[in-house]
């Protein structure tokens, strides 16, 4: 499960985000952005994140996910467009030489710290 490492990354980092003068730091809220192509089940990065963020300043943080769709452009043709299956052949010119524009990325967008 790799998501483990993937919730471990992320405490990680917001921790280091939060300013050294804030006293008693309570984050409130991270939103994230995953891709549909970064094969993270995200009941499982939730579950994860929750074992984690035991008696840490994230203990009750909440999680926002987007979820990226895969984007692909065509080298060939130069055609754009969402892919929503395991097929990468461009639709307009069949080429296979193609270049995945989103749809792997794992971000955290931003973090809020509570008042």
């Amino acid at each position: 499960m790799h998501e483990m490492g993937i919730a471990e990354k992320i405490v990680e980092i917001a921790l280091a985000s939060i300013p050294e003068d804030v006293k008693d730091p309570k984050i409130e809220k991270m939103n994230l952005r995953i891709g549909k192509f970064a094969s993270v089940v995200e009941d499982s990065l939730r579950f994860c994140f929750s074992i984690i963020v035991k008696d840490t300043p994230l203990e009750d943080t909440k999680l926002i996910i987007k979820s990226v769709p895969v984007l692909v452009h065509c080298n060939k043709c130069g055609t754009e467009w969402e892919v929503d299956n395991p097929i990468f052949t461009c639709p307009e010119c069949k080429a296979t030489d193609l270049e995945m524009l989103s749809g792997r990325e794992i971000d955290i967008d931003s973090i809020e710290l509570a008042d």
